[in-house]
């Protein structure tokens, strides 16, 4: 194998792995910027605590909600932050009351969330 050869089969080695780490990290990117599209809604409630006890029947209520284009509680819309954070006050009559959360994305794919609450 002459030196020319050899030149000439090691640039092409170093091209060949130039484009296969462009492809890698262009793979990984795309990967990072599909992910939200892939993922679908989450859904986290901080309040109320599962099973929790209101004397007064006023409840406090706080979560988040990322990737959802729409967000129900019982049916009825809550508005979000930009960040996806909601919080809002209900009142519930006495006894006990099952809070069911929907959170929606903008493919139609759901996410629910529920909690039991009890007013004496």
């Amino acid at each position: 194998m002459s030196a020319g050869t050899k030149k000439k089969s090691s640039k092409l080695t170093m091209t060949k792995y130039l484009i296969g780490a462009i492809l890698l990290i262009g793979a990984g990117y795309g990967g990072v910027k599909a992910w939200p599209l892939v993922a679908g809604p989450t859904l986290s409630i901080d309040s109320p605590a599962p099973y929790a006890t209101f004397t007064n029947g006023i409840v406090s209520i706080e979560g988040k909600a990322v990737r959802a284009a729409a967000l129900t509680l019982d049916s009825t819309a809550l508005l979000r932050d930009q960040d996806g954070s909601f919080s809002s006050t209900r009142t519930f009559p006495r006894g006990g009351s099952i809070l069911t959360f929907v959170a929606t994305d903008r493919f139609g794919r759901t996410v629910t969330a529920t909690r039991s609450i009890f007013v004496p």
